[in-house]
């Protein structure tokens, strides 16, 4: 281990917090791409839920990844903290809302070159702290993923907010309408069947490259995708940028009216979004969305977002949960 790596895993893994912003995202995808929990490293089941058993080597590792992350707690916890995990995990993959493996790779790619390490280097600090790089991904697709299937459920913001609320929180802001950025968008799909993935997706990136700068323009768009083998259009409409999903926002803000963006590799096969129009607008509805995009974020950064909150209580209630 070089001597950056050295700085030890509990100085490693404070940072890990951090990798969970890069989780709110909008595409659905196909169940494997979810990563398994990780393999046990005893066979005694500790817990069943729903009918999938929970291992008591999986609650060692979590247990061990609490220390990493300087959590609170003992074995009682780390079992709660992975039937949490299960029954999200079950529910992200029944309402098809996974990020992909690549996204969790890529996720996990970032916070090492945060911290330092290449993936060798982290996956050694993670198997001396007994947690595991399975562990450890298995934790961040399902922290990664659950945002989606909450705002699915609830709405990108939460509830609406009341005209009263919305005359409020502008006299605050001085009397005025919050400003910001509405886009109209078209989703370009270079579609990539589950079955053939692993042989053709590196084919479909380049062409998906490739026809990126031949766009023609929304208009032209289902003229142009009729050009090419198995390439769809997708019109996603009007989005304020605060709609618009955190995997796509950074590519979304880079790009210009009437270009499109970088391209992503999805659970569909191959993505990029065209630019239809661009421009900004300060009307009621961005006032709302704006303040809800305010809410749900302090609500985020306090660890307390009452749509998540709410939703894994009722998955709760409704589980058949099993200790051994």
């Amino acid at each position: 281990m070089t001597g950056t790596a050295k700085t030890g895993a509990r100085s490693v893994v404070r940072s890990i917090p951090s990798i969970l912003l890069a989780g709110a995202l909008s595409a659905a995808i196909a169940a494997t791409s979810l990563p398994p929990m990780a393999e046990a490293a005893s066979t005694t089941v500790a817990v069943v839920v729903n009918g999938q058993p929970i291992t008591s080597g999986d609650v060692a590792k979590r247990l061990n990844f609490m220390k990493l992350k300087r959590e609170s707690g003992g074995a009682a916890a780390a079992r709660q903290q992975l039937i949490d995990e299960q029954l999200k995990r079950a529910e992200i993959l029944r309402l098809q809302q996974s990020v992909s493996t690549s996204d969790v790779d890529a996720a996990v790619q970032r916070f090492a070159a945060g911290n330092k390490l290449t993936i060798p280097q982290l996956t050694q600090v993670l198997d001396k702290a007994g947690v595991g790089m399975d562990h450890f991904k298995a934790f961040v697709a399902v922290s990664m993923s659950w945002p989606r299937a909450v705002r699915l459920r609830y709405g990108t913001g939460g509830g609406r907010i009341s005209n009263e609320e919305l005359v409020r929180r502008m006299q605050e802001n001085g009397g005025t309408k919050p400003v910001t950025t509405e886009y109209f968008l078209q989703q370009i799909i270079f579609v990539v069947p589950a079955a053939k993935r692993n042989a053709i997706l590196g084919k479909r990136q380049a062409e998906a490259n490739a026809a990126r700068p031949k766009f023609p323009g929304c208009e032209q768009s289902k003229v142009y995708a009729a050009t090419m083998r198995d390439v769809s259009v997708r019109n996603l409409g009007r989005m304020m940028i605060q709609e618009i999903p955190e995997d796509w926002k950074p590519l979304v803000e880079k790009a210009g009216d009437g270009t499109t963006t970088g391209t992503r590799v999805t659970e569909r096969g191959v993505e990029f979004l065209a630019i239809c129009k661009k421009r900004q607008v300060s009307d009621d509805l961005a006032a709302e969305v704006v303040f809800r995009a305010e809410d749900l974020g302090k609500a985020q950064s306090a660890g307390e977002d009452p749509n998540s909150l709410r939703y894994i209580e009722e998955l709760r209630k409704k589980a058949q949960i099993q200790n051994k």
